[in-house]
């Protein structure tokens, strides 16, 4: 359902919160959480907060990503957008199916995967040691002794990757909507 006219106040301060929190909440999770956990919490400690945050995150950027998109088609039918708000109903979009094969998909995967790694790990005495260079020797052996674990930490580094570079993608897409919503205040 298209509406007619402009979108109120009202409608344009909730869509530029929406969309600003949602590309925080990605910096935030993307470039400083992880990194700081990583250094400051055993291995498996870190795996664990991540499986129990990243559900939730995902499915909030899902949610964020779906807002964003009902609100800008809602006041921009698509037989009369401009050049630039295709580009940015697009980025919307793009947003939106990514945040939610994360969402479904690769985050849960991932998480599923991880844990039997880590099943694996402390079979093994690994997984208590601080920061990703730690014990690299010892998980190294690990690897090249155990087939089970190397097929397992094959599909997780491809989950892992994947759903990063959705999550990556799905970043760049909310800053570019960000940086268009700056750029056509008028036209939100």
């Amino acid at each position: 359902m298209v509406t007619e006219g402009e979108p109120g106040s009202l409608v344009k301060v909730f869509h530029l919160l929406v969309l600003s929190a949602s590309w925080g909440m990605q910096c935030w999770t993307t470039f400083v959480a992880g990194f700081v956990l990583i250094r400051g919490v055993p291995r498996h400690t870190f795996g664990l907060v991540q499986s129990k945050l990243f559900p939730f995150y995902n499915h909030i950027v899902l949610c964020c990503a779906f807002l964003n998109l009902a609100i800008y088609a809602g006041y921009h039918p698509r037989d009369l957008l401009s050049p630039s708000e295709s580009v940015q109903m697009a980025l919307f979009f793009i947003s939106l199916v990514l945040s939610a094969l994360n969402a479904r998909w690769f985050s849960p995967s991932t998480s599923k995967i991880m844990i039997k790694l880590y099943t694996i790990e402390r079979e093994h005495g690994l997984g208590g040691d601080v920061g990703l260079a730690a014990n690299a020797e010892g998980y190294k052996r690990l690897k090249e002794q155990d087939p089970k674990y190397r097929a397992l930490r094959q599909s997780f580094m491809r989950y892992h990757g994947i759903s990063s570079l959705c999550n990556l993608i799905s970043l760049i897409c909310n800053g570019g909507n960000l940086i268009y919503t700056a750029l056509l205040l008028p036209t939100i």
